[in-house]
């Protein structure tokens, strides 16, 4: 089973995929239809149990899912839930082709957060190494963080333009749809910012991670401070302030 497309049928372009490889068949295809929802322009392809119907990992499912997300010249970052599921994966890659392995990551990331993140990135265009760190970096989204960004402090950028660019601008701007920044405009937001080269913050956070505007708990009606820089920046600003003035589609 692969999730690649919404439900109107539209085909997976992004140029990397994602392998979930869980010990649970349900919950590896759980996690490929909740990421599916944030990233339908992303081929998903959950390679889940033993193979029989049982708990456990399966080196012919995670063979089968390898090979069709690096079909066609596609890179892939395959994500697990368990170690064994890594050991799995890894001898999966031992007997590949070294092409193939050449375009396989291993990312070191929970399971459900990393394939979301990771999903947004690869839908805004990201390649290989920017989807692999969006995974990774998801890990430590919800730890407690030093400090919140400012403007003379930036949020790190995960791929896009270098958080220390000259700031191009800023803007406040209030949500307008009631349920504010759930996982949805979420999701749309850090899709339309990874596909600038500009470094984009809101409230602090890195707008290109899914995973960091969801953590605000920003509602409607609330005040948000946007800013941007890096050579798209402009851009990236006047984008952003639309999409959070036309209320995602909700309103």
């Amino acid at each position: 089973m692969s999730l690649s497309a919404d439900s109107s049928g539209t085909a997976a372009v992004a140029r990397v995929a994602l392998v979930l490889v869980s010990h649970s068949e349900q919950l590896a295809q759980g996690v490929a239809e909740l990421a599916a929802q944030m990233a339908p322009q992303v081929l998903l392809l959950p390679a889940g149990g033993d193979g029989s119907g049982g708990l456990g990992t399966s080196f012919e499912r995670v063979e089968e899912a390898v090979a069709r997300a690096t079909a066609d010249g596609r890179s892939a970052v395959v994500l697990t839930d368990l170690g064994s599921a890594v050991l799995t994966t890894e001898s999966v890659l031992d007997l590949a082709e070294p092409e193939v392995v050449a375009r396989v990551r291993i990312a070191d990331a929970p399971l459900v957060e990393g394939a979301v993140a990771a999903a947004v990135t690869a839908h805004g265009g990201g390649g290989l190494d920017a989807v692999l760190a969006s995974a990774e970096h998801a890990g430590s989204t919800f730890a407690p963080s030093v400090a919140p960004a400012t403007a003379d402090t930036p949020a790190t950028q995960v791929g896009g333009a270098p958080a220390d660019e000259a700031l191009e601008g800023m803007a406040v701007v209030t949500l307008r749809n009631p349920l504010g920044l759930h996982a949805r405009p979420a999701a749309m937001l850090a899709r339309m910012v990874a596909g600038f080269d500009a470094a984009v913050t809101v409230d602090g956070v890195n707008a290109a991670s899914v995973l960091e505007l969801m953590k605000l708990g920003a509602t409607g009606g609330q005040e948000l401070t946007v800013r941007a820089s890096g050579p798209e920046g402009r851009a990236a600003l006047d984008a952003v302030v639309e999409a959070i003035e036309g209320g995602f589609g909700e309103v």
